[in-house]
């Protein structure tokens, strides 16, 4: 049930946070720091196969559950032992135990089922089920009284089985009888490999008689079940309430576990973004040390992220776990992270995959331009959005330009806008747009033994645009085995293109010295954001890394 709630969560987070966040932090956070708690919590979750099926367990377990939410303090799980508390659910307890069975429960073999469906309801509710029920016993005991006649007159060890279609049949071991005499009482005979399977006629009509008496059974049963359920109805809307609070009490412990596995913390909520040494949560847990964590940053001066970088830098990896990160913000999960802020969203879109429709005769480029219109039309400053690669299905001049139009739309409406591309030239003009900030997934190119390039994936996020001098593509092409002529021949198309580029391009001290202004205020913008968002502890190293990444431009600038 627990699962339901966290997918209902997932695809619908909540945007208030004090009246839900704030309270499923408290109580995740004392969840964690409770170790005593946290276990029996856990313990009396196992009881409840599923509050919503099993009413009769769930009205016990509640009271074990109570009990365990005892040295609660946070708000929320204060609550929800008080609607979990035994007047809520003992009334319902005690009127199902009027009615049912104390020991009743699911068999999974035929026969048991079928008795016990026929006992469920006690004695005494319904005399006409008392009187059919008698009658479904003496026919029991007839048909076993007479399995033991025809073991003794046919001189064969004949056991009684009992299924859905046939209800009871003997087996009868083949060694016992002479298979080409069978005896003509012997009736529906079916051989098998060690035995055959049979009836008698007087077999057939007991079992008829004790279908019918089965019947009757159910029917009162059902009566009687009915008049149960008419009176518990009565206590339907508390017993919702109930099943809600266990089933959000199993997602919160959930993330409790993984809170205390995966070394996750609190998160704050902000006007600001800041993620220090996220990590994507379903890659982490994969990857354990192996994933190298990164830093995000997004506010009203940064708010269109554009991240270049060669082909499996990481870079879709990258705009996805900040849209996850999100989603576990806001559903009162805590993140993997060392620190983190995040602003209320109240919209996540994502334009990530390459797929074409067939059903809508639409190829993968006119699916990423209906995707890209519903975004477009609905999004607004209190949304978030991950793009990867806008523009690759068409011609390189086309998906340019439109990657080019729909980015100064999307920094129009003030979202949070996550833009994975290729396009270097689109990232080189973004830079000059107020709210855009450039980031490049780094890799490191060496040489390796015959003089080859080598490309190694450092999967860090770093300020600025990526180099596109060192032909990434190219290298990761040569990487996975494409021949060496072909290889020699796109260098040399490559360096042909990137000659008549720069030749082309203009270089003055205007430009450069438009570049310097616009790095010192962004510069002060940070600085201003640090000031109010990020604690005492956090501070010193984010302004080391604000003082490499502001000297590290101001090189790249000076170079031009």
């Amino acid at each position: 049930m627990g699962s339901r709630v966290l997918r209902n969560n997932m695809l619908q987070p909540p945007t208030d946070f004090d009246g839900f966040i704030k309270t499923r932090y408290d109580a995740l956070e004392e969840m964690v720091t409770n170790e005593e708690m946290f276990h029996e919590i856990r313990k009396a979750l196992k009881l409840f196969q599923d509050v919503e099926k099993t009413l009769t367990k769930a009205s016990q377990a509640c009271q074990l559950f109570a009990v365990a939410l005892h040295p609660a303090k946070s708000d929320l799980l204060i609550k929800i032992r008080n609607l979990c508390r035994p007047e809520t659910t003992v009334p319902i307890l005690l009127g199902i135990r009027k009615v049912i069975e104390a020991d009743v429960t699911y068999m999974k073999s035929p026969l048991d089922l079928r008795n016990q469906r026929a006992f469920a309801v006690k004695s005494g509710i319904s005399g006409m089920l008392d009187v059919a029920r008698q009658t479904y016993r003496e026919l029991t005991e007839v048909i076993h009284a007479h399995s033991a006649e025809v073991s003794e007159d046919y001189r064969v060890a004949a056991s009684l089985k009992f299924d859905n279609r046939r209800m009871y049949w003997f087996r009868i071991p083949t060694v016992d009888l002479d298979m080409d005499s069978i005896p003509p009482e012997f009736i529906n005979v079916i051989p098998k490999k060690n035995h055959i399977e049979c009836q008698t006629l007087d077999l057939v009509k007991l079992n008829q008689r004790l279908l019918d008496t089965s019947n009757e059974i159910i029917m009162r049963s059902d009566a009687a079940i009915r008049d149960l359920v008419k009176e518990l109805r009565r206590q339907v809307p508390p017993l919702f309430r109930v099943c809600e609070s266990i089933a959000l009490v199993d997602m919160i412990s959930s993330f409790g576990q993984v809170t205390t596995t995966r070394d996750y913390v609190r998160p704050g909520i902000e006007d600001t973004l800041a993620l220090k040494s996220a990590r994507h949560p379903i890659l982490d847990k994969r990857m354990a040390s192996e994933y190298v964590p990164n830093d995000y940053y997004a506010s009203q001066h940064h708010r269109f992220h554009c991240v270049t970088g060669c082909n499996m830098s990481g870079k879709s990896t990258y705009i996805r776990s900040v849209a996850l990160l999100q989603i576990m913000a806001q559903i009162g999960c805590f993140v993997p992270a060392e620190f983190a802020t995040f602003p209320i969203i109240h919209n996540i879109f994502a334009r990530i995959s390459a797929q074409d429709s067939i059903e809508a005769n639409l190829s993968s480029f006119g699916v990423e331009m209906r995707e890209m219109a519903f975004i477009l039309k609905n999004i607004d400053n209190k949304s978030l959005a991950i793009i990867d690669e806008l523009g690759r299905g068409t011609s390189v001049r086309d998906g340019m330009a439109i990657a080019m139009a729909i980015s100064e739309a999307l920094i129009d409406t003030g979202a949070s806008i996550w833009f994975a591309t290729h396009f270097v030239e689109l990232a080189r003009i973004l830079a000059d747009y107020p709210g855009v900030l450039n980031l490049h997934l780094a890799s490191d190119t060496s040489v390796g033994e015959g003089g080859i390039p080598q490309l190694t994936m450092l999967y860090n996020a770093t300020a600025g645009i990526v180099n596109d001098e060192h032909h990434y593509g190219i290298a990761l092409a040569r990487a996975i085995g494409m021949p060496d002529s072909f290889i020699k021949f796109a260098e040399h198309v490559a360096d042909d293109l990137r000659k008549r580029r720069e030749s082309s391009r203009q270089s003055s001290e205007y430009y450069k010295e438009k570049q310097r202004d616009k790095l010192v205020q962004n510069l002060y913008e940070a600085l201003e954001e640090a000031k109010k968002s990020l604690n005492e502890e956090a501070l010193p190293g984010y302004l080391r890394r604000l003082e490499e990444e502001f000297n590290l431009r101001l090189k790249e600038i000076d170079e031009m």
